[in-house]
């Protein structure tokens, strides 16, 4: 719109003044279809984040140095972006106004005649406090946009969520059938230092081993594998019953009665119940 129209009084061959130009050619009245919002000038000076800001920016914008502030000048520039600003919006435009009277307190202070201290020392400058105040403000703006530029949770990057199961279930580990095999070994040979040497039939029942075993392990959460023995071999009755015992519980373990387990390699092996709650 700027390149378009240029708001610029301006008088024209003796004729009245134009009050602007439209593609270079100069505007003596508002054309009938123009619209211009009540608001149109609200967002440009709402950007500026308050006196401070705006004064900083009439500074930087024309190069002045802030050290030597060229008070008649900004203070014109200033108190025109207040008059635009009071036509749009008088609630803001009261939070300028302080610093407007401190503009032109300034501006009317270096009017007058400096009058030289007692002492040797210089006298203030008036824009002293003003020009410490504009430097100050400009360092926070600074350290505000670089603090601006770092990543921030929830506009640059999200953190990521995952959900991890804790619960914790027991496992038995699975029996190592060499350590089986050997333990039975040791049971065989125990039996057999121990048998009676004597010549029966006895009719040895694998199905009632296997009660006798279920029985056994009947409110025990767990039996050591040797012990299921124990009575045999201290009984004197044999290998054969032992044999017998040996295939009973294979076969209970083979119909998922009981279980065998071992805690770790070279452990004792335990035998309990595969219904047992414990």
């Amino acid at each position: 719109m700027s390149d378009l129209l240029t708001v610029a009084p301006e008088v024209t061959d003796g004729m009245s003044e134009s009050f602007a130009r439209l593609y270079g050619e100069p505007l003596f009245q508002l054309p009938t279809d123009l619209y211009i919002p009540p608001d149109a000038l609200e967002v440009f000076l709402e950007a500026f984040e308050g006196p401070l800001d705006l004064l900083l920016y009439l500074i930087r914008k024309q190069n002045f140095n802030v050290l030597d502030i060229p008070m008649a000048e900004v203070t014109k520039q200033y108190l025109g972006y207040i008059e635009q600003i009071r036509r749009t919006n008088l609630e803001l435009a009261a939070e300028y106004l302080l610093m407007a009277a401190m503009l032109i307190e300034i501006k009317s202070r270096m009017l007058l005649p400096m009058k030289k201290a007692d002492s040797d020392e210089e006298v203030d400058d008036p824009r002293a406090e003003l020009v410490r105040r504009l430097l100050e403000y400009e360092r926070m703006k600074l350290a505000a946009q670089e603090l601006d530029k770092m990543p921030v949770l929830g506009r640059d990057f999200y953190k990521a969520n995952g959900h991890v199961d804790t619960t914790t279930a027991i496992s038995w580990p699975d029996i190592n059938p060499h350590d089986i095999q050997a333990a039975w070994k040791d049971v065989l040979h125990r039996a057999k230092l121990n048998q009676h040497h004597t010549i029966t039939r006895e009719q040895l029942s694998v199905r009632d081993f296997m009660t006798r075993i279920l029985r056994r392990l009947q409110g025990e959460r767990f039996i050591e594998f040797t012990d299921l023995f124990e009575d045999a071999i201290a009984t004197g009755q044999g290998a054969p019953m032992v044999v017998v015992n040996f295939i009973a519980m294979l076969e209970l373990s083979r119909e998922s009665l009981i279980e065998i387990t071992q805690a770790e390699p070279y452990a004792p092996i335990y035998v309990r119940l595969a219904y047992s709650p414990n």
